[in-house]
C-alpha cells in the first residue's frame, strides 16, 4: 500500500503481473507436435498393414505403446476421427485446387472427380479406415458413427459443385440446385467406392476411364448407353467434357 500524500485519495500498488508460465506453452506444443506425428505414423501403418489393423498393430509399427494412442485418441474411432480430418482436408485442396483450373462447370466436375479417385487410390487402406466406423473400441457412440469428417468433407465439395453449376445455368431453379449437387456427390462418392474396392481386372476401368465416365453420367446420365448410338457419339458422350 502506497500514500502518496495526505490530501490524495488512497491509492492501492499493484504488484506486477507475473509473466506466463512458458513451460505450459511448450508442453502444449510438444503435444499437438507428438500428435501430428502419431497420426502420420498411424497413416503409414495402415496403408501397409490394411484398414484393419488394431491399435496394437498400428502402435507397434509406429514404435510405441497401445496406451500412448489411446492417451492421445481416446480410442481407435478417434484415431481414425484424427486421420480422417487430416486426408480428408488434402483431398478437399486437392480437388478445389483442379476445380479452379477448369474453363468449364463441366471440366470443373472431371477435374474434381478425377483428384477424389486419384487421392483414394493412393492409398485404399487409407480412406477405408478413415470412412469407417470401429464400434467395438467403445461402448458409447462416437461422432464418427455419424460419417466423421465425410460429412462436412462433401458438404463442402457439394458447395463448390453449386457456385459454377449456378452460374453457368443462369436463371435455374432452386430445387434443382438444391438438389443435385448432393445427389451427385452421392453418385461420385458411391460409384469412387465400388470401383476402389473392385479387384483388377481386363474389364475394370482404369482410373481415367472411371473418372470420364463418373462425370458422364453426372452431365448425360446412361441415356448414350440405352439407345443405339454410333461409336463417335459414343465417344463423345464419354470424353467430350
Amino acid at each position: 500500500m502506497n500514500l502518496q500524500d495526505t490530501h490524495s485519495p488512497l491509492t492501492i500498488e499493484l504488484p506486477p503481473q507475473a509473466s506466463p508460465d512458458g513451460r505450459s506453452s511448450r508442453w502444449q506444443s510438444h503435444r499437438e507436435e507428438r500428435r501430428r506425428e502419431l497420426i502420420k505414423q498411424a497413416r503409414r501403418a495402415v496403408h501397409a498393414l490394411g484398414s484393419d489393423a488394431s491399435m496394437e498393430e498400428i502402435a507397434t509399427a509406429a514404435g510405441t505403446s497401445k496406451s500412448v494412442f489411446y492417451r492421445y485418441f481416446g480410442d481407435k474411432a478417434g484415431l481414425q476421427q484424427a486421420v480422417g480430418e487430416v486426408v480428408l482436408s488434402q483431398m478437399q485442396n486437392r480437388i478445389q485446387e483442379a476445380a479452379q483450373s477448369a474453363l468449364t462447370p463441366r471440366e470443373g466436375l472431371l477435374a474434381m472427380v478425377s483428384a477424389y479417385l486419384q487421392m483414394a487410390g493412393t492409398s485404399p487402406n487409407v480412406y477405408t479406415f478413415v470412412t469407417s466406423y470401429a464400434p467395438g473400441d467403445a461402448a458409447a457412440p462416437h461422432p464418427a458413427a455419424a460419417g466423421g469428417p465425410l460429412g462436412p468433407f462433401f458438404d463442402a465439395i457439394a458447395d463448390m459443385i453449386t457456385t459454377p453449376m449456378r452460374a453457368h445455368l443462369g436463371d435455374v431453379t432452386e430445387t434443382v440446385i438444391g438438389y443435385w449437387p448432393k445427389a451427385a456427390i452421392g453418385l461420385v462418392r458411391n460409384a469412387g467406392e465400388q470401383w476402389l474396392s473392385t479387384p483388377d481386372s481386363p474389364t475394370k476401368p482404369d482410373q481415367d476411364a472411371m473418372a470420364h465416365y463418373i462425370t458422364a453420367w453426372l452431365c448425360v446420365g446412361i441415356v448414350p448407353e440405352l439407345t443405339p448410338a454410333s461409336p463417335t457419339t459414343k465417344l463423345s458422350a464419354k470424353e467430350g467434357l
